[in-house]
């Protein structure tokens, strides 16, 4: 298993918004089915907000992908 930092632009990205941007969902409700089917897991423990607010060192598991969170806003 391999984690990738992900850099956003602002304070927080929505957690349905990372699914989409690092392709792990095709499509918002593809996002929202995995969500709600526990799949995703933030920091640790199951999710079931859709648009939760990931910020900087949140850490997102879904099955073999780990994304740490880190914001340009960090210097």
């Amino acid at each position: 298993m391999m984690e990738k930092t992900v850099k956003v632009s602002g304070e927080f990205i929505q957690l349905n918004q990372l699914l989409k941007l690092e392709n792990i969902a095709s499509s918002g409700g593809e996002a929202k089915a995995m969500i709600e089917s526990g799949r995703v897991l933030v920091n640790g423990e199951k999710s079931d907000a859709i648009r939760k607010k990931l910020r900087t060192g949140d850490v997102v598991k879904v099955g073999s992908h780990v994304f740490r969170i880190l914001s340009d806003d960090v210097c």
